[in-house]
Formats: structure tokens, C-alpha cells, sequence
């Protein structure tokens, strides 16, 4: 039986978007052996108005999404938004694909960060969502947007925000990595609750390294398959990833234990495959998305 893995997440959260390769190596590791959930935080439904000096300013986000780029890799482009951007929108976005195309809902949230870290789109306005889940498979973009302020995608984010704000008296809260948001604590992003079969259930609060959520795992059910990193560099990664992956993604992915991450190595092996034609780049932020080759 699958270890059911309930995931707390936002696309506008840097913290959840830093953890995508440990989340990634996490998703080869254990494969469908992990049943994946995913519950919407909803940071911000509003704006709000101007910050006043010294506030959280597009300036300031933008300076806070360089520091989290140079520390854990991810693609960023550090730049200042023209204004605010509240999540709701975007989180309801990935809530209509998990009731319209289930499943599909991570690879929603995904684009959404993408583009959250490295475009200048307004992910509170419906265009700007459009445009981010332009060329996203097996996403009916149109239907989807037209469902943003449906009364069941009203519903199903309203529970999702309700579960994303149970985390008092929990390990989270213990641990200091919960929040509180209108009065209640919430989990942090990227928070996964792991439920064993038999009902046992283990929390990881907020941003933990890999070797968090592994022994967690480990604590529930020894008797799952672990699949090493590849042996061959990482042509064999994109081919099982075929939306394709970042730089940091695959250094992760490529690292075994007790081996530190090794981007540059890992970018040189991608280069030498796009030399010889077996992969794609797909310039994003200060990185690239790594595709096979078609």
C-alpha cells in the first residue's frame, strides 16, 4: 500500500518553491508508492493596500527572491513587480484543475510558481493565469479560468484553506513551523502530512532538507522499493520527467546519499547532452528547464 503524502502548498510561497528538488528527488525515489495530495494555503486573498515605508514593498520581494535564489538554486528572476500580488486567484486555479483534470493539479501549481518567480505576470488576474498555464498538457486553460468563481471551486478552496489551518497542537506548531493567519495556526508551505496505511501519521512542518521527509518515510514502511539516483547522468531523469526539470532539480535528483548536491557538475553534464543534441534548453530566470530531446 501507498504512503499517502498531503501536501501544504502556494504558489507565491519561496520557501515551497526552494523545496521543488528535494520534492522532485522524493517523486523518483519513491514513485507511485507515494499518493500524492495537495491542499491550498491561500496566503493572501487580497492585496491589500500600498505597504508604507519600510513595509513588504515589490522591491522588498523582489531582494527576498535573489537571497532564496542564491541559496537553493531554484530558476529567479529578481525582479520587482509592478504592484502586490495577492494568491488566492492562482490557488483556486490549482483547485479547478484538481476538480476538472485530477492529477494535474501539481503540474498547475508548478507553472504557477514558475511563472510567480520569473515573469512580471499579475497571478491575481485572470489573464496573467491564462498566459502561465498557456502550454500546459492536459490543462483545458480556457475551461478552467471560466471555473475560477464557480460555486464548487469555491468550495473545495474553502476546505482547502479550513484544512490548511489545523495545524494547532500539531508537530508543526511544535517544531516552530507553523503560521497564523486570521486567528488560527496554519501550516506552513511546504508542509506534508505522511499516513500510513494503518493509520500512523508523521508531519514534516514547513521547509525541511530531504533528509526529513526520507526518514519519515523510512519510520512508516521500510518494505517500499527505493530507487537509487541513475547511473547513466541525466538523460534517464528527463526521459522520466518529461515536463523537464531545472538545473537544481537534477544535481538533486543526481546526488546519492551523504553526497553533497553538485550543480555545476550536473549543468556540465546537461550541456554535454545538449552538444550532442539529446536534450533541450528552455531558458528560464537565471537557469533553464532540461527536456529530453524529441
Amino acid at each position: 500500500m501507498a504512503i499517502r503524502a498531503t501536501l501544504f502548498s502556494d504558489p507565491a510561497c519561496p520557501w515551497a518553491y526552494s523545496a521543488t528538488p528535494a520534492l522532485t528527488v522524493l517523486r523518483w525515489r519513491y514513485r507511485d508508492q507515494l499518493d500524492w495530495q495537495l491542499v491550498t494555503i491561500g496566503l493572501r486573498d487580497q492585496a491589500g493596500p500600498p505597504a508604507p515605508p519600510g513595509g513588504y514593498t515589490p522591491a522588498r520581494q523582489a531582494a527576498g527572491a535573489r537571497h532564496f535564489r542564491d541559496r537553493y538554486g531554484m530558476p529567479i528572476t529578481a525582479a520587482p513587480r509592478a504592484r502586490p500580488v495577492a494568491t488566492g486567484r492562482a490557488c483556486r486555479a490549482v483547485v479547478a484543475a484538481r476538480l476538472a483534470h485530477p492529477g494535474r493539479e501539481f503540474a498547475v501549481l508548478r507553472a504557477l510558481a514558475f511563472a510567480w518567480f520569473n515573469s512580471p505576470l499579475a497571478l491575481d488576474e485572470d489573464e496573467g493565469i491564462a498566459e502561465a498555464l498557456r502550454d500546459l498538457d492536459g490543462v483545458d486553460v480556457a475551461a478552467l479560468v471560466a471555473a475560477l468563481d464557480s460555486a464548487a471551486v469555491e468550495e473545495a478552496y474553502a476546505a482547502d484553506r479550513a484544512r490548511a489551518r489545523s495545524a494547532a497542537g500539531g508537530a508543526t506548531e511544535f517544531q516552530g513551523k507553523a503560521a497564523v493567519s486570521d486567528g488560527v495556526v496554519r501550516y506552513t508551505a511546504p508542509s506534508i502530512l505522511f499516513e500510513s496505511a494503518d493509520g500512523r501519521r508523521l508531519e514534516a512542518g514547513g521547509f525541511q532538507p530531504l533528509e526529513a521527509y526520507d526518514v519519515l518515510i523510512a519510520n512508516l514502511d521500510v518494505t517500499l522499493e527505493r530507487f537509487a539516483p541513475p547511473q547513466a547522468g541525466p538523460l534517464e531523469l528527463l526521459e522520466y520527467f518529461r515536463a523537464g526539470l531545472c538545473t537544481q532539480e537534477v544535481a538533486a535528483l543526481a546526488a546519492g546519499n551523504l553526497v553533497d548536491v553538485d550543480r555545476a557538475g550536473a549543468e556540465d553534464a546537461l550541456l554535454a547532452l545538449l552538444a550532442e543534441g539529446r536534450v533541450r534548453r528552455e531558458p528560464l530566470g537565471d537557469d533553464a528547464i532540461w527536456h529530453a530531446a524529441a
